[in-house]
This record gives C-alpha cells, structure tokens and sequence, in this order.
C-alpha cells in the first residue's frame, strides 16, 4: 500500500525556469547534493590548494576538498591538489595570504569563531590585493551560549575588511556564487567571501545541476596565466612594508581605484554566467515588488520562504506583498535596493543577528537608511527620491531558529498596522511578534516525511540517501536536512524531506507530513509525536515485536486514539534487530538501523511504479547513491546496507485495521 501524495489548495512560489537544455551551452549536470559539495565540486577543480581549519558546519567543505587531495587530484589545468591545515584558523588564512602571494590560486572554509580569528589576516589579503576566495558557512558566535548553527553575526564582523561577500539562499547559489566571486576577485584583485547558511545550506540536500568542468575552465581560466607571483625573484617588489606619517593614507586611499571597477566586474560575472547557463543573479532578486505597498528584505534561505509566503499574501489574501533578496552585501548594492523599495507603503528588513547597542538597526538595515538617506538627497549619483518608505526591521532565525510562513506574515501584518519598528519572531519575548496564520506552503502535490531518531542511528544520512534516490533515480525535487545540534551524538534528532514536482522553496521545520518515521520508540511515549500528520498518512516505526497486536498494545492511548480519528495506518519492522544481524562490522550494528528506514520508503511510496521502473533498476540506483555515500567504507559494507534495504522493504509489516479498531 502506498502513502497517498496530498493535493493542497495553497499556491507555492514558481521556481526560477530551468531553461531547455538545448538553450544554452551549459545547463548543468543534473544530480543531488548539500551546499558544501555544491562548493567542493567547483574548488575542487578551479584551485590549486586549500589552507584551511575547518570549524562547524564549514567542515565538511574542508573535508570534501582534502578527500579529493588524498586521493591525488588535479585541477582542470593538471594542478596537484594540495590541502594546508595549520594550528588555528588564523594560521590557515596565513597560509592563503601567503600562497596568494606566491600567485597560487586558494581557497579556504571557515564559520563562526574561525572566521572572527581570522580578522587581523583579512585586513593583509585585501591590502595586498589577492584574491582569495573564502567558502563560509555563517554561524552564530558564542555570546551568552554556544551554538553552532546558522547566524550572520560572523559574516558581519567581518564586513569591513575589504572583500566582496555574496549570499546564498540554497545549495544551487552556493556553488554558483562560488565560480562567480572567484571571476570578480581576479578580475578586480580583490578577495571574496561566499557565504551559506550553516547547517541549513550547508547540510541540506536539494537537487542542484552542478556547474560543467568545461565551463569553469572557460569562464575563470588557469591560474598559471592569470595570477601574478608577487615573490618572483627576477621581478623583486616590496609587499607589506612599514609606512609612516607620509605615505600610509596616501596607500589605503590609492585602493579604492581597485575598489571601483568592483561593481562593473561582478555584474560582467553574473551576465557572462547568466548567457552560458541560464541561471540569472544579480545584486539582488526582486520578487513580485513592481506593485508592492509591503517587501520583506533579506539574505540567506529563509527569502526562499519568504517567497512561497509572499504568493499566499498575494493570491489568498489579496494583500500586495513582495520580497527583495540581497545576494550582494559588499559592495553594497546601494542604487539597486532603493529602485526596488522606494515605491512601496513600507518594508521590513529580517536579518539572522542583533546589534542592540545600534540603536539605528543591525548592519543589512542600517545600510538600507543610509542608502535611502542619499538617494533623498540625490548623494553618490543616484536618482533623487520624493519619501522613504516607513522602515521595520526584526531579528529572524538567530542560531538556526525556525522562520516559518507564519512568522513572515506576521512582519506584513505589522506593516499594515503600523507596529513596532523592532520586533523578533519565533521565539516567547515581548518584543516578539505572534504567530496567528502559519499555511502549509510547500508545493502542490508534494511529499513529506519526517523522522524521530537517535545521533548515531544513521537516520540523518539515510535520509540524504532517500534523498538522493527520489531526485537522480526518480527524477524528483528534493529537499533533506537535519535538525541536531552539537551534542547530537546519542541525543534524539529530527529529520525531514520533501519530494515535489517543481522547486521546494520552503526552508521550515514540516508541520505537515504524510509519512512519520520512528527509529527511536521513546519517541512514541509523546502524543507531540504525531503532530502534523495529515489525515489518511502513515507511520513507519521500530518495534521489537513481531505480532502487530503486541506493537499496538504498546502505543499509548492517545497516539491510539489520534491514529484512529485520522485513520493512519501503522507499519513497523524491527530495524535493530536486521542491522544487528547484517553488519559484517560490530562498530555499524547501530549505524546501520536507519538504512532498513530505505526499505520502508521504497514499499510506501509509488515513486517507483510512477517512473515504470523495475526493481532491478530502483537497486541499482540505490547501489550507486550507496557507494557516495558508503563507498569509502568498501564493497562490503555497501551490500551489507543493501540487504538492510531490502530486508526492510521485505519485512515491513502493518497493523490490521481491525487490530487498530479492536475494543
């Protein structure tokens, strides 16, 4: 029996038209990934070497880059990879600074405290103009507490270095804007940060098309012939010299003719990228805001969101709303963030950090006023401007926290009636504004599943392997990410997926699923469990216990009675007990109970028979999305998964409805 795919009455924002192949030269290779492979997959084959400490969630950059470096690549110009990781964070971007210098081609991850460390070195490498580009995964900084997940408070401590710094809302950006800013900080010989969400970019798997080898060779080139070796002994210079009273300004006010050809150049990379692909960036993304009376701005995923939100406002609620995002921070995009505001009642600039002590707003915001402050006095060459919109602005998503539709509703209310001109969302304080309308917004006709698991259960990457499947077997878009924090080992973690026929612009925690997954049992003891399944979905859980009555017996009374009102059918396998007996390795015995998870997937839903595929084919897709993922474990353990999968698609059992209905 298959779970039913849901029909939905709300309408999603269109996703950017992939145009046909045959248009443009390069589309890209269809495929699945997270942010940092998207990334690695174009450092990889444009650098030369990486100098690196990589802290969370910049990690796995560092670490996709060295395994290509273990395993003896070269770069697309026969360059032997090389991977430097030095003492701290501040060592590594020494290590960039001076393999710059040499006229080498680098690159560097980095997040959070590692990225602030760095500081003092940042200043050097844009001083000495080299063009470094950076891969960040932007991360909260410890302040009253330590986390680990999404925040630009790192970004922004750095945002007066001198070096480019672009956003991305999702991995397709994130490799993108990789090849981008490496063409604008050669072509300008000025460094560039290009900057994902931690955790929520980076660690989210999503279909992407990644970017042609042959296209990267042609539109950033070898960097043998570009770069200049500043310690060339046949032509001597002096770099980083002591200068005094009489010449230091005269040398920081002389950087500014680099500065200036910073604009021309990176809208060269976005139009050159845009004819070869297909795939158009600019400045900034202006969303359904020509008639606007209320935008919400920003950077990062959540503008995803925000898009799919401002199609409800504006086909369910008849309210004009729009959305700006901001791809390019510096240089600011002064010009182009006014043209798109200033006929608008009022808008709303969310941002993922907060600076009380600026009494004007945090950085994004108080870069918009300036920006409206010159234009209404017609300063810096820009059209001359009649008002300013009523401005608002809120701290949104600190620390990975959920920004949901309901919580980018609530700034548009607040527009119209005139509220605080600082507030928060998601979170219990008096500053915050409430939830009151929070839709299901993800795309019609979609799939959605999420699990209770345990760290360690490999649940997590289970699910980027469903993932993987539903987007390059079945051709799918998919969307899977983890919610964990930095003590997940041992701890209950929660993951989620969606699987749509068009782009999956929600960036939220799923309220609404039609599948439930409990690896962990304890997860059932809690009546919260089963929050947001939808009616006539489906329950997949572990259970230790081959007779359905006694897996029933032990589910307690009001999961019972919600499972009964919604008429939801319960399945279960005891995926513990198949892991204990297929793992040729003691240490993957629980590792490897989340994989029987796979099997259940493929019995539930009817991807497979939709796609006229035979079980012959759907194995040898899993096979292969298997070896990315395991393959480095050996032959072995890759078929030792497999018999987990099939195992769970063979052993999966249901609890009778007149089992569920018994008196």
């Amino acid at each position: 029996m298959s779970v039913a795919v849901a029909e939905r009455p709300t309408r999603t924002a269109e996703p950017q038209k992939q145009p046909a192949e045959t248009q443009y030269q390069y589309p890209g290779i269809p495929t699945t990934c997270d942010g940092a492979e998207a990334v690695v997959h174009v450092e990889v084959r444009i650098s030369q070497a990486a100098g690196a400490y990589p802290i969370t969630s910049s990690t796995t950059m560092g670490g996709g880059f060295n395994s290509f470096v273990m395993n003896g690549a070269k770069n697309l110009w026969g360059d032997q990879l090389m991977f430097f990781e030095p003492e701290s964070e501040h060592s590594a971007a020494a290590v960039c600074e001076g393999f710059a210098v040499a006229g080498g081609r680098v690159t560097n991850f980095t997040s959070g405290q590692g990225l602030v460390l760095m500081k003092e070195v940042l200043y050097t490498i844009s001083g000495k103009r080299l063009p470094v580009v950076m891969n960040i995964g932007a991360r909260a900084l410890t302040s009253q507490g330590l986390n680990v997940h999404a925040g630009h408070d790192d970004v922004m401590s750095v945002a007066d270095c001198g070096w480019g710094m672009l956003f991305a809302r999702n991995a397709q950006e994130a490799g993108d804007f990789c090849l981008i800013a490496r063409r604008a900080a050669e072509a300008t010989q000025t460094p560039f940060f290009n900057v994902q969400d931690g955790f929520l970019t980076t660690h989210t798997v999503e279909t992407v098309r990644l970017i042609e080898p042959e296209f990267m060779k042609e539109y950033i080139g070898d960097p043998k012939e570009k770069l200049t070796n500043l310690m060339d002994t046949a032509n001597p210079m002096m770099s980083g010299v002591v200068q005094n009273q009489d010449s230091y300004m005269k040398g920081k006010i002389a950087q500014r003719w680099y500065y200036d050809r910073v604009v021309p150049a990176l809208e060269d990379a976005f139009a050159e990228f845009g004819r070869k692909t297909g795939r158009l960036y600019g400045n900034v993304e202006s969303y359904r805001c020509e008639d606007a009376e209320y935008i919400l701005v920003g950077m990062g995923c959540y503008m995803e969101t925000a898009k799919a939100t401002v199609d409800y406002l504006r086909d369910v609620k008849n309210i004009k709303a729009g959305c700006l995002t901001v791809f390019v921070f510096r240089p600011f995009p002064a010009k182009a963030i006014v043209d798109a505001l200033k006929g608008c009642k009022a808008f709303t600039v969310f941002e993922r950090m907060d600076d009380p002590l600026s009494t004007t707003g945090n950085h994004l915001t108080r870069e918009i006023k300036a920006a409206f402050c010159d234009a209404l006095t017609g300063q810096n060459d820009q059209e001359k401007i009649d008002r300013i919109p009523k401005i608002y602005h809120g701290a949104a998503g600190l620390g990975s926290r959920d920004v949901r539709p309901g919580d980018i509703i609530a700034a548009f209310h607040n527009m119209m009636i005139d509220g605080p001109h600082f507030f928060c969302v998601g979170i219990d304080h008096k500053s915050a504004l409430p939830r009151k309308d929070d839709p299901d917004l993800r795309p019609k006709g979609g799939f959605s599943m999420r699990g209770h698991s345990v760290g360690g259960f490999g649940s997590v990457t289970t699910n980027k392997v469903i993932a993987t499947i539903a987007g390059n077997v079945f051709g799918k878009d998919v969307q899977a990410y983890p919610k964990y924090g930095s003590e997940k080992k041992g701890l209950p973690t929660t993951y989620y997926l969606t699987i749509a026929e068009t782009h999956i612009n929600m960036h939220s925690e799923l309220e609404k699923v039609e599948l439930l997954c409990v690896n962990d049992p304890t997860a059932m003891l809690s009546p919260l469990t089963l929050k947001g399944l939808v009616p006539g979905g489906a329950v997949f859980m572990q259970s230790p216990y081959a007779d359905a009555a006694d897996v029933w017996k032990r589910i307690p009374h009001e999961n019972k009675h919600t499972i009964r009102e919604k008429k939801i059918r319960v399945y279960y396998c005891d995926m513990v007990r198949i892991a204990r007996e297929v793992a040729s390795e003691p240490d993957l015995q629980m590792r490897m109970q989340g994989i029987v998870l796979l099997g259940a997937f493929l019995k539930l839903t009817p991807y497979a028979k939709e796609a006229e595929m035979s079980d012959e084919q759907v194995y040898a897709g899993v096979e292969k999305a298997l070896f990315k993922y395991f393959g480095k474990r050996g032959a072995q353990v890759v078929q030792d998964n497999m018999v987990c999968i099939k195992r769970g698609y063979g052993e999966m059992r249901e609890i009778p409805q007149d089992v569920i209905f018994a008196q």
